[in-house]
């Protein structure tokens, strides 16, 4: 059976992003999501367990949501830009990745690399 898992990189420090919350959803077809999973990364910025896996890891399209601006708050590292004033938003607030599971007997794995200003993802293995 097929599982999934998550890993959140700090690219601003070179570190493993401890602490992240995490929120999974999913999709059903009358436009609803569900939250169906929440966690926080652990020291190496994974999930302890498999966010989905067994019963539970079906065909569809979910989301994960990636409290970063938290993370950044926790860690003192800056998210605002020299011409911002500290009362204004963080430039990234919560990432939101959105993907499918198609094949349910593959390991999906969706790291995040993640600095203040930018952020990338990529299916892994």
């Amino acid at each position: 059976m097929g599982y999934l898992t998550t890993h959140i990189l700090d690219t601003t420090k070179g570190i493993a992003a401890a602490g992240v919350q995490i929120h999974l959803f999913k999709h059903h077809s009358d436009g609803q999501r569900e939250c169906i999973h929440s966690t926080l990364s652990n020291d190496d910025g994974r999930c302890d367990q498999p966010l989905l896996q067994a019963d539970s890891f079906v065909a569809g399209v979910y989301e994960l949501e990636f409290e970063i601006n938290e993370y950044f708050a926790k860690s003192k590292t800056s998210t605002q830009s020299a011409h911002q004033e500290a009362s204004t938003p963080d430039f990234l607030n919560t990432v939101v990745i959105r993907f499918g599971i198609s094949d349910e007997d593959a390991h999906y794995h969706i790291p995040l690399l993640v600095s203040p200003f930018a952020y990338s993802t990529y299916r892994g293995s």
